[in-house]
């Protein structure tokens, strides 16, 4: 078969094969508490959330490494506080920015204080006998995160 051929029986068989799907998608819950529930129902979870700068994908017991934080130590546990989106396999949920830490909570705690691999920069300018060898290693700290609860908003 020539290649016309099998894009024309390809794109024929998909055309039939879309018409006749059945729509299994889910129905959308009527507010965000229904939301919340419905994704705490689900299996695993998720959070988008901004930690020294940087927005990461967290899942419960994921260890993370940021550029080196200040003033914590190993053993300190953190409460997330920008968190972007919670979701789960089937729903997902944004803020606007922000999701409120009321509804959504998740600890990090502080596993090591580490550095990273060895950098080297090499300077050098010709014919002028200036060389020099810059090394470095950039400090990083390692957190667990923990499990993401939803509290219920009417009892605090």
């Amino acid at each position: 078969m020539a290649s016309w051929q099998i894009r024309s029986w390809l794109s024929n068989h998909l055309r039939r094969v879309a018409s006749c799907s059945v729509s299994t998608q889910a129905a959308l819950p009527k507010n965000t508490s229904a939301a919340f529930s419905l994704i705490r129902s689900q299996p695993s979870q998720y959070i988008v959330a901004s930690l020294a700068g940087r927005k990461y994908l967290l899942a419960p017991k994921d260890l993370l490494t940021v550029p080196h934080l200040k003033d914590v130590r190993v053993g300190d546990v953190l409460a997330l506080q920008d968190i972007h989106e919670v979701g789960s396999r089937d729903y997902t949920l944004r803020g606007d920015p922000v999701i409120s830490s009321s509804r959504v909570k998740v600890d990090a705690t502080v596993v090591e204080h580490t550095k990273g691999k060895m950098e080297v920069v090499f300077k050098k300018k010709r014919r002028k006998g200036y060389q020099k060898t810059i090394k470095n290693k950039h400090p990083y700290t390692r957190l667990r995160i923990g499990s993401i609860e939803f509290p219920d908003p009417s009892n605090p």
